[in-house]
């Protein structure tokens, strides 16, 4: 180009500077949208406008107490189950990100396989597991440890362990992902350094693998605040959360304005537990995406 030629003027204008991806992505967010995001602005409109216009639903939640009582059940039996599902997922993580290949193949299916199976039959399961004249029952009864079968069905403990059951992968996978970014070189050093497994193990390999604990916790959490069908089933209505709570409400009581104010409120928190998880894990990594 010689001095003082003007240059030539770029083609295309708005639709040059448009990510093709997002092009590619735009029909399944519109779908997206339709499916989703006006169902919930639906949910929202009724909260404030069922039985009267206002906010009256969302006073219940300051001087409803069998409201209370849901809510705290709900973020308790949420809690222990987040706390088991990771006690119990780092293991199982731990055992994956050291084995060797052929082993690690064979854990990733025994990890994966129980996602196969429905979460109605894997409740059922536990029934007969867990009933007084269950498998576990009888073992305890038959080998003197207990002298009349426990009552380890239709409460809390059940909840929970059918919660932890369901939730196991869900806690296995984002933490896997996390320690296979580990490198290895950094424990080898530690021990190049005099440090023994254990101390290489709680000074360099937990700490790296932090941010997978948090967004396992993160999610474990955020699923277990909607579970219904095991706390339904194994509670026997004894424990009752949110989710089966919002189903009562609006089957048994016909009571809109409240059920969806509930449900409402679920959403925001699970956006705002999602917001947090963002700050601390990239998202796009936690399932190794990236």
């Amino acid at each position: 180009m010689s001095p003082g030629s003007v240059p030539p003027r770029r083609s295309g204008g708005l639709a040059a500077r448009v990510n093709p991806y997002w092009l590619m992505i735009a029909p399944a967010v519109l779908v997206m949208g339709a499916l989703y995001l006006l169902p919930v602005l639906n949910v929202l409109a009724i909260s404030v406008t069922e039985p009267e216009p206002g906010l009256g639903n969302y006073a219940m939640l300051v001087d409803n107490a069998p409201m209370h009582r849901v809510i705290l059940a709900t973020l308790r039996v949420a809690a222990i189950t987040t706390a088991l599902a990771l006690l119990l997922g780092y293991f199982v993580a731990y055992g994956l990100a050291t084995a060797s290949p052929r082993m690690r193949g064979l854990l990733m299916i025994g990890v994966v396989l129980p996602l196969w199976v429905s979460v109605l039959i894997r409740s059922f399961s536990w029934i007969a597991i867990l009933r007084r004249q269950g498998v576990l029952n009888t073992w305890l009864v038959d080998g003197g440890l207990v002298e009349r079968p426990l009552d380890l069905l239709y409460n809390e403990l059940a909840v929970c362990i059918g919660m932890v059951h369901f939730m196991l992968p869900y806690a296995i996978l984002p933490l896997y992902a996390s320690m296979r970014g580990i490198d290895g070189r950094l424990i080898a050093a530690a021990y190049g350094l005099g440090a023994s497994r254990l101390r290489a193990f709680l000074t360099v390999f937990l700490p790296l693998s932090a941010p997978g604990i948090v967004g396992a916790g993160v999610l474990v959490f955020i699923f277990s605040l909607g579970f219904f069908v095991t706390p339904a089933i194994l509670g026997g209505g004894r424990i009752q959360m949110i989710a089966e709570y919002m189903s009562w409400l609006i089957l048994d009581r016909l009571l809109w304005g409240p059920a969806t104010m509930l449900a409402t409120v679920l959403v925001l928190a699970i956006l705002v537990l999602l917001a947090a998880l963002s700050r601390v894990v990239d998202l796009r990594k936690l399932f190794g995406a990236a």
